[in-house]
């Protein structure tokens, strides 16, 4: 089925028509912000955002539409290394960490798998949480929970878009909003 609806959001100044789905389970249609593939839209992203993260000492992101992301605003921000919560168990992730999350764009309940590593990079530093969208804020609250149980402390909770009331938060930074239709 082609997909024709879309939904344009203005980025700081940059504007992208993002395609609106539906998701049945759940009964609402979101804007979906894909940042997979676009090399040029992440690096736009990542630019604007690093400077709403300054001061953190180690990014943390969730796989899989954050990830070239962090790695990017990592870069901005001159760190070599990044952390990123897995969303299936690896066998690098035996010795690791895990929290379980619900999110509205994955169907049932999902698990975040940090590795000892990873863990091991956030603790007793400031830690900046970046992903692509924060809507519900499921996801996030999982992340801040593997960052205090690795001994990290939460710094800042930044993503591209702020999604519903996502938006009315006074604990993220983000660089434009989109509605849930």
């Amino acid at each position: 089925m082609e997909q024709k609806l879309t939904y344009p959001v203005n980025i700081c100044g940059r504007v992208e028509n993002l395609p609106v789905y539906r998701l049945s389970e759940v009964g609402i249609s979101v804007a979906f912000f894909n940042l997979h593939g676009d090399a040029e839209l992440t690096e736009f992203c990542a630019e604007k955002l690093a400077p709403l993260v300054s001061g953190a000492d180690v990014i943390l992101t969730a796989e899989s539409k954050g990830l070239q992301l962090a790695h990017c605003v990592a870069r901005n921000l001159g760190h070599r290394f990044y952390a990123v919560a897995r969303k299936s168990k690896k066998i690098y992730l035996v010795d690791g960490i895990s929290v379980q999350v619900q999110s509205i764009t994955t169907a049932g309940t999902q698990t975040l798998y940090l590795s000892r590593r990873d863990s091991e990079l956030l603790r007793g530093k400031k830690v900046a949480i970046v992903d692509d969208v924060i809507s519900t804020g499921s996801s996030l609250k999982g992340l801040e929970a593997l960052v205090e149980l690795s001994g990290g402390i939460v710094y800042k909770k930044a993503a591209v878009l702020a999604e519903g009331d996502a938006a009315s938060r006074d604990d993220i930074v983000f660089l434009a909003t989109i509605p849930i239709l």
